[in-house]
C-alpha cells in the first residue's frame, strides 16, 4: 500500500458522501464515482420552469449526526447549508375530516391527544418512554455499530428481548394505546423507511423518540442544498467526484478487490471499494463475474425487498398557505392498505399519501407567486406487483391528483405549470434498484442488524457497503449512521486512528 491509502465510493447518496468525507478527512485519497449528472443518488433533485424539486428524501431527523462530518475537519456545518426547523413535523389527516399535528410541543401534542381520546393520555407517555428507551440502545448505542459476527448480534439479544424486538412497531403501540387514529399516528413512521408498521420490528418505535429528540428539520434551498453542502465540504478536504461515471465492475483477484471499471471506459486501483449503489445491484451486476457476487446475489434474491413508491412532482401557479409542510394524508383503509403494499400482485383501488410542500418554508423553490409540491404514494415493487409503469403510471397520476384537488388543493389542474413523476421503473433503471425498491432490504427482524447484509464483506475484505442496504438501514439518519459504521472497519483495517465523532 502507498503512504496515502486509497478508496473508492461508488455512488454519491447521503451514505457515500457521508463515508467519502470521513475517509478523506482522515487521510484516505477518495474518489466518488457518480452515474447521474448530479450527485445525491435518492436526493437528486429536478429543475424545471423555476421550480426546484427535491427527489427524494426530504425529512431531516438527526442533525447532529451531519454536524458531526463537518467537525471531523474543525468546520462548522452552518457555513455549508442552513437548516431550518419545521413546525408541525407532520400534519395528519384521515378521510373522517380528522387532523392531527404532529408537534415537538409536548403541551400542543398532549392536548391534541386529550381532546380526543383522554385515556390515552398517559398510555402515550408510557410509549414515549419506551421509544425513548429503544432510541437509547437501538440508535445511539447500536445504530453506527457494524455487526460482522452472529456473536455480536447474541450479546444485544436480551436487550432486544427486553425492548420487545420480535413485536411489531404497531402491536407494541397498541399495547400503549387504544383509539385507532392514534394508534396509526405513531406506527407510521416504519413506512418512512420502507417497512411495514405490522411486520417492522418494534425497535422501530425509536423514530418517534428520535423525532422528539431534534425534530424535523428542511435545508434552505431543499434537501439539494445538503448535498450540495456535503459535496463542497468533501471536494474542500481534497476528495475527487466524478459525475457521469457509471461503474461497470468491479476488480477482484485472490480473493480481494483490486479496482473498478466505469462504462466509457475509465478504470482505477483502489486499495478499497465501498459501494453505496443498490447492494443487490453490487453483488449481481458489478461483482456478477466472479464466484462471490454470484453467491451472494442468489441469497439476497431471497430476501424480502421494501415497497417502491409512486412521486408526482408539480408545480402550480399559485400558493396554499393553509396546507402544512409535511402531510401524511391516511386514505380509508391502514392495515388493509399496508398488507396490499406489501403483498397484492396488483395495484389497490385506494391509497395513503405523503404530500410535501416545502415552498411554505422555502419560497425560492418556486418562481414568485407559485408553489412547489410531491407527493408519494407507496405502491408494491416489481417483485411484488408486475405492473406496466408506462400505462398505469399516468391513470395513477390522474386518481392521485384528483384526489388532492378534491381535498386540499382546489383548482390543482387548471392551476399545474409542470408535473413529473418518479415511478418503480425508474428506481430500476435511475437508481439500479432491486425490484424498484424505495428503501432496499426490508426491515424486518430477520434482516437487521447481523441479518442484514454486512458493512464489511466477510469473504472479499476490502470491499465495504453503505448506505440503506447495509446496517442499520433506510432513511437519512440510518445510511449516515451506516456510513460510521462502515468508516470504522476502513479506519481500523487501514490501521488509521478512530475518529472520536
Amino acid at each position: 500500500m502507498s503512504n496515502q491509502p486509497s478508496a473508492a465510493v461508488i455512488g454519491s447518496g447521503f451514505g457515500g458522501l457521508s463515508l467519502a468525507i470521513r475517509l478523506q478527512s482522515s487521510g484516505i485519497n477518495t474518489t466518488v464515482l457518480e452515474k447521474r449528472d448530479k450527485p445525491g443518488g435518492r436526493a437528486y433533485v429536478y429543475e424545471d420552469k423555476g421550480f426546484s424539486f427535491d427527489g427524494g428524501p426530504t425529512v431531516i431527523t438527526d442533525p447532529s449526526s451531519l454536524e458531526s462530518l463537518f467537525k471531523l475537519s474543525g468546520r462548522k456545518m452552518e457555513d455549508y447549508v442552513e437548516l431550518m426547523p419545521i413546525d408541525p413535523m407532520y400534519r395528519l389527516c384521515w378521510e373522517d375530516g380528522d387532523v392531527f399535528d404532529y408537534t415537538n410541543d409536548n403541551e400542543k401534542l398532549e392536548a391534541q391527544i386529550r381532546a380526543r381520546s383522554p385515556e390515552d393520555l398517559e398510555g402515550y407517555r408510557r410509549f414515549l418512554e419506551y421509544s425513548s428507551n429503544t432510541f437509547e440502545k437501538g440508535y445511539l448505542e447500536l445504530g453506527h455499530v457494524p455487526f460482522l459476527n452472529f456473536g455480536s448480534m447474541l450479546k444485544v439479544a436480551p436487550d432486544l428481548i427486553r425492548l420487545g424486538a420480535y413485536r411489531s412497531v404497531y402491536s407494541m403501540v397498541s399495547k400503549f394505546i387504544k383509539d385507532e387514529h392514534l394508534r396509526q399516528a405513531f406506527s407510521f413512521h416504519p413506512l418512512l423507511v420502507g417497512g411495514n408498521p405490522f411486520k417492522t420490528s418494534a425497535i422501530y418505535s425509536l423514530i418517534h423518540a428520535l423525532e422528539r429528540e431534534w425534530g424535523v428539520w428542511f435545508a434552505r434551498g431543499g434537501t439539494a442544498a445538503l448535498v450540495r453542502g456535503l459535496v463542497r465540504l468533501f471536494e474542500d478536504l481534497g476528495g475527487t467526484i466524478r459525475l457521469n461515471a457509471e461503474v461497470s465492475s468491479i476488480q477482484e483477484a485472490n480473493g480481494r478487490i483490486t479496482g473498478l471499471t466505469t462504462q466509457d471506459g475509465w478504470s482505477g486501483s483502489f486499495d478499497a471499494v465501498a459501494s453505496n449503489a443498490d447492494v443487490m445491484h453490487t453483488y449481481r451486476k458489478l461483482l456478477g463475474h466472479t464466484a462471490r457476487g454470484q453467491r451472494k446475489s442468489r441469497t439476497l434474491n431471497r430476501q424480502k425487498w421494501s415497497m417502491s413508491l409512486f412521486v408526482i412532482y408539480f408545480g402550480l401557479k399559485r400558493v396554499h398557505p393553509d396546507l402544512k409542510h409535511h402531510m401524511v394524508i391516511f386514505g380509508p383503509r391502514y392495515k388493509e392498505l399496508i398488507h396490499d403494499i406489501f403483498n397484492a400482485p396488483d395495484l389497490a383501488d385506494d391509497f395513503s399519501l405523503y404530500l410535501h410542500a416545502p415552498t411554505l418554508s422555502d419560497p425560492s423553490l418556486a418562481p414568485e407567486g407559485c408553489s412547489a409540491y410531491y407527493v408519494l404514494s407507496p405502491v408494491p415493487h416489481l417483485g411484488t406487483a408486475d405492473l406496466n409503469w408506462d400505462e398505469v403510471g399516468p391513470k395513477y397520476t390522474d386518481r392521485i391528483l384528483g384526489y388532492l384537488e378534491q381535498h386540499y388543493l382546489p383548482g390543482l389542474k387548471d392551476d399545474l405549470v409542470t408535473l413529473r413523476t418518479l415511478t418503480p421503473f425508474g428506481f430500476r433503471d435511475d437508481l439500479n434498484a432491486h425490484h424498484g425498491s424505495a428503501f432496499s432490504v426490508e426491515p424486518v427482524l430477520t434482516q437487521s442488524a447481523w441479518f442484514r447484509p454486512h458493512n464489511r464483506d466477510p469473504k472479499l475484505d476490502n470491499l465495504y457497503l453503505v448506505g440503506a442496504g447495509t446496517h442499520p438501514g433506510a432513511g437519512i439518519p440510518g445510511v449516515v449512521g451506516s456510513a460510521r459504521a462502515t468508516a470504522s472497519l476502513m479506519l481500523d483495517d487501514f490501521n488509521l486512528p478512530a475518529q472520536a465523532i
